[in-house]
């Protein structure tokens, strides 16, 4: 919590409204318009003068060309030829990546500057690999495991760990009544920029613009009991993980400017909060969901904290299997985790959720008063992640 002139700062935190997958605002939307669209706003919100931003970083999972757009977007946003631009790819974590590339090179002295972004537009499909590893690489099991669909992987954690259906659904249940409580008393809008798109009529195709300003997701007097009467939506699998009890398919993104503490200090600019740092860790892959238990600790042990330090929790809900489980391993206090509601309710655009939790996260610290954000992901082919902020919004 103290504070140095080379201090890595956030002074924005903005995200898009979430919008449900196939269905949704955005669902004829494309990644370069929306990726274009938030950075006009971080410009515009920040009023900073964009000449400089010295880099800025794209997190995004399905699409192959993210780095061709995020360059594009941010030159048709405002942002001169001289900021440069790259996207990354780690999965689920991949805006926490941005943001930790961007951290990393303004606290190594390479740049003072940049915005880290994650977007996913999960309306325009999957991921998922055409064909089968090299047979060389299928040898090894934890390799042939990378190719378990997710689905597979949440009823792997609830079988390996007895996570019951009745835990699942009662906490997706608690997901859902947080967020539509958030959403009533409008916690959510301070960190949403209202965005102006067009949609299709799927049965006229006739298009209209629009303007979303609120998360689709939540659907309002969600309860335990309507949750447990939802069919298991990987049969294959298990029985377990459901579409009430996972996360949902959605489009959005979200963004984060960072620069020196001097830097803002000099160009006048709120310095919302601080990053500390952010640590990956590695598991197996067929039971990627239990990430968060290991990240944490990996991270907080770096700092000499534990989760009695921490004041706010951010912690994805890819599947509510993988979501009981790290609260209960770690024996995190429920007031503190997604209070908002988490991805179960909001939903999870895959490279946009690493930045949307800090929006949200921070938000949350601002309104509370308090100070310590934790944020933390699990990620496709076994992994987890986790991030650190201090507030200085109090």
């Amino acid at each position: 919590t103290q504070k140095n002139p080379d201090d890595v700062v956030i002074t924005l935190a903005i995200r898009t409204p979430l919008a449900k997958g196939f269905k949704g605002g955005f669902k004829d939307t494309q990644l370069d318009y929306l990726v274009y669209s938030l950075l006009k706003k971080v410009i515009e919100k920040s009023n900073i003068d964009p000449q400089i931003v010295e880099d800025i970083c794209l997190g995004n999972v399905n699409d192959g060309k993210a780095a061709y757009t995020v360059r594009a977007a941010a030159l048709a946003a405002g942002f001169p030829n001289t900021a440069a631009a790259s996207s990354v790819n780690r999965f689920c974590s991949s805006g926490l990546k941005a943001t930790q590339d961007i951290a990393n090179q303004i606290s190594l002295g390479n740049i003072e500057c940049g915005v880290a972004i994650g977007a996913e537009m999960m309306s325009a499909g999957g991921d998922r690999l055409a064909q089968p590893f090299h047979e060389e690489i299928l040898k090894t099991q934890d390799a042939a495991d990378c190719m378990q669909p997710m689905g597979q992987t949440s009823e792997n954690v609830g079988k390996d760990f007895n996570i019951t259906r009745e835990a699942q659904d009662r906490f997706a249940a608690e997901s859902y009544q947080r967020a539509e409580r958030a959403q009533k008393a409008g916690w959510f809008d301070d960190e949403i920029v209202p965005i102006t798109t067009t949609v299709k009529d799927p049965k006229t195709g006739e298009e209209r613009k629009v303007t979303l300003t609120k998360d689709e997701g939540p659907r309002w007097g969600t309860t335990y009991e309507s949750l447990s009467k939802v069919r298991p939506a990987f049969p294959d699998y298990g029985d377990k993980s459901t579409g009430g009890n996972s996360s949902q398919v959605t489009d959005g993104a979200a963004a984060v400017l960072m620069m020196k503490r001097s830097t803002a200090l000099k160009m006048n600019q709120p310095i919302l909060a601080k990053y500390v740092g952010a640590t990956v860790t590695g598991l197996a892959p067929r039971i990627m969901g239990i990430g968060p238990s290991l990240a944490i600790p990996k991270l907080l042990g770096k700092y000499n904290l534990t989760l009695a330090d921490i004041d706010i929790i951010e912690l994805n809900e890819a599947f509510a299997s993988m979501a009981v489980y790290c609260v209960n391993t770690l024996g995190i206090d429920a007031s503190k985790m997604n209070v908002r509601g988490g991805a179960i309710a909001l939903g999870h655009p895959l490279g946009a959720t690493g930045t949307r939790q800090i929006c949200t996260g921070l938000s949350e610290c601002r309104r509370q008063k308090k100070k310590i954000l934790l944020t933390s992901m699990c990620i496709g082919t076994g992994q987890g992640m986790a991030g650190l902020f201090v507030n200085e919004m109090l």
